[in-house]
């Protein structure tokens, strides 16, 4: 999930500019105590260990990551409880084109009034999956203010509703412009074309055949079920609020699930090792545009995947994912043998962006 376009992010995809840093973080919940850090133990790297610790060292609540390669699977945390759930923000979208792409009856290149009449506008799927839409999003006040969070956090949002909310906007100025109402309109036509819900969708086409346990869509339930950190956002204002509870509805199809750090990477390896899409859906998922809007020299969008590129001048995919209180960031080697993923619970600023940033570069080119 993303703020509205005057929040955009400098450093990585679909995120708000960094928020001011509060130096301490709040006490753990008994859930989201430190894992261990032992080095040498079965469950963390010392050398991954120093990364969340440099994170959490920027003033956020906790962090988790994980990394996978040929030589194994290392993991550590840091304020989270060991493999816990997060809210995963935008990393929906790639889920959500991932399903999409999986209807044969889905033409990319059709008008995306040929399943939602009231849309009147002339874009396709393609554009709503590639951001190229120009379409906006409306406000949603319990983001964007702590009175807005306390008052709206558990109002129920109805797609149709945020669809003709975005509908009445105007265009974004930029020919490539990020907006989850392209994910919004895209869950409605999975909708319309399976007779299904989006959340029924995900889940017997990509949860369930993954085996990814600790992966759901919550519906309107305003819970994070599992072990899980607190979420935290302090809205600009100097005090952070405890902003776990939340009804998500607002986010279907763009920013709404729930998961974790093993799950996701068993996700993205398993997207870009094939095992989701026949190789023409693959190639056109990552088969990339421009992305200014991104903030990053070089990056390109494909069908809800980022490819950003590597100082040797290779490059991997990626998503990152932001909703109130919980910041996610997944890469993926494009061989699909690396995959590494970070969160953090509590405002961001450049510093925690720039750390986040080196391990998921670090984790998708390393030598171990």
């Amino acid at each position: 999930m993303r703020a509205s376009v005057s929040r955009r992010a400098v450093v990585t995809v679909g995120m708000a500019s960094a928020l001011a840093g509060l130096s301490g973080a709040p006490a753990a919940s008994a859930a989201g105590n430190r894992g261990p850090s032992t080095p040498g133990s079965a469950s963390t790297d010392c050398d991954l260990q120093r990364q969340v610790d440099a994170i959490l060292a920027t003033g956020v609540a906790g962090v988790g990551a994980q990394v996978v390669s040929p030589y194994g699977r290392r993991h550590a945390f840091a304020g989270t409880p060991r493999d816990g759930r997060f809210r995963i923000g935008s990393l929906t979208k790639t889920f959500t084109a991932v399903a999409a792409l999986q209807l044969p009856d889905l033409a990319l290149d059709k008008p995306v009034r040929h399943w939602l009449p009231e849309v009147t506008r002339d874009i396709t799927v393609r554009s709503l999956l590639r951001h190229t839409s120009r379409l906006l999003d409306p406000e949603i006040p319990a983001l964007t203010s702590a009175k807005g969070y306390r008052a709206e956090r558990l109002r129920s949002y109805k797609p149709e509703d945020l669809a003709k909310a975005a509908l009445r906007l105007g265009t974004a100025p930029e020919r490539w412009s990020y907006a989850n109402t392209n994910y919004l309109l895209t869950a409605m036509i999975i909708e319309r074309i399976t007779g299904r819900s989006w959340a029924e969708e995900i889940t017997d086409r990509i949860i369930r055949p993954l085996r990814l346990h600790a992966t759901c869509a919550p519906g309107e339930s305003p819970f994070v079920p599992g072990p899980h950190a607190r979420g935290w956002a302090s809205f600009g204002t100097g005090t952070r609020l405890d902003v776990t509870l939340l009804n998500p509805s607002m986010a279907v199809g763009s920013g709404a699930l729930i998961s974790s750090v093993r799950d996701l990477g068993l996700f993205y390896a398993a997207l870009l090792g094939g095992e989701l899409l026949p190789p023409a859906r693959l190639s056109e998922m990552t088969a990339t545009v421009p992305a200014p809007g991104l903030g990053i020299a070089g990056a390109r969008y494909g069908l809800g995947i980022a490819e950003l590129p590597l100082p040797d001048g290779g490059s991997f995919y990626s998503h990152f994912g932001e909703l109130l209180g919980y910041h996610a960031w997944a890469g993926v080697s494009a061989d699909s043998s690396r995959t590494a993923v970070v969160y953090v619970t509590g405002d961001v600023t450049g510093a925690t962006m720039g750390a986040m940033s080196a391990l998921i570069e670090g984790g998708v080119r390393g030598t171990r």
